[in-house]
């Protein structure tokens, strides 16, 4: 069993599983925080300006994710090909592949794909635990970095989910999608994932009245 870890916030500049027409502007009014991991979703936003916000982010001393929100291996080898070209630091989400794989181990991009039935757009998971523990050991075995994990999308206990994760999958979890409370935050702390996400709460004010507050204030509960 791997050791518990202090949870590492991931800001996503985006809503409803879409990247905000307004990336830009939101990350230069929170450059300044305390979050080091920064990503954005494939969807909407033009290859220049994605090459040119994650450029900025680099610039900023930031980390750089790319969480893509497709199934099929076509879309997530599409989506590795556009993290390795605005030289992202990680890939998340897509169904394991070892192309996919493969290829970002070629390119130096940490994968990080999804496990469980997943549908939707905002994503839905389904799906026995036994079967993902099961599958997310063989994505590692396969080459994958670690696990996002839609724990607060899944149609079951998503406390006991990220337990067994944490417990039975050696490799880097990210906990993703949907922690909007401080009580999530709670359990997040207690049971030590590696990394979690947070877009959409802070568009809906959840945790503070301003993005960067609210970034601060999640930081110094999950590190208290």
């Amino acid at each position: 069993m791997k050791q518990k870890t202090i949870p590492q916030l991931i800001v996503m500049l985006t809503y409803n599983d879409f990247t905000v027409e307004n990336a830009e502007e939101i990350f230069e009014q929170c450059k300044h925080t305390d979050a080091l991991y920064w990503g954005m979703k494939e969807k909407p936003l033009p290859l220049e300006r994605l090459k040119a916000l994650y450029a900025r982010m680099k610039e900023c001393g930031k980390k750089t994710v790319l969480e893509v929100v497709g199934y099929s291996e076509e879309e997530g080898l599409r989506g590795a090909r556009l993290a390795a070209e605005c030289g992202c630091d990680m890939l998340m989400g897509t169904t394991f592949s070892k192309t996919i794989s493969d290829y970002c181990v070629r390119h130096k991009v940490c994968y990080l794909p999804f496990v469980g039935e997943i549908t939707g757009r905002p994503s839905i998971m389904r799906g026995d635990a036994d079967v993902m523990v099961r599958d997310a050991l063989e994505a590692v075995k396969g080459g994958a970095a670690g696990i996002d994990l839609l724990a607060y999308r899944y149609v079951g206990n998503p406390e006991q989910l990220i337990q067994r994760f944490v417990e039975e999958v050696e490799a880097p979890l990210c906990v993703a999608g949907s922690i909007d409370s401080y009580s999530r935050l709670d359990i997040l702390r207690k049971l030590g994932p590696d990394y979690f996400t947070i877009g959409g709460a802070f568009f809906e004010n959840k945790f503070g009245k301003s993005f960067p507050e609210e970034i601060d204030s999640v930081i110094a509960h999950v590190t208290r």
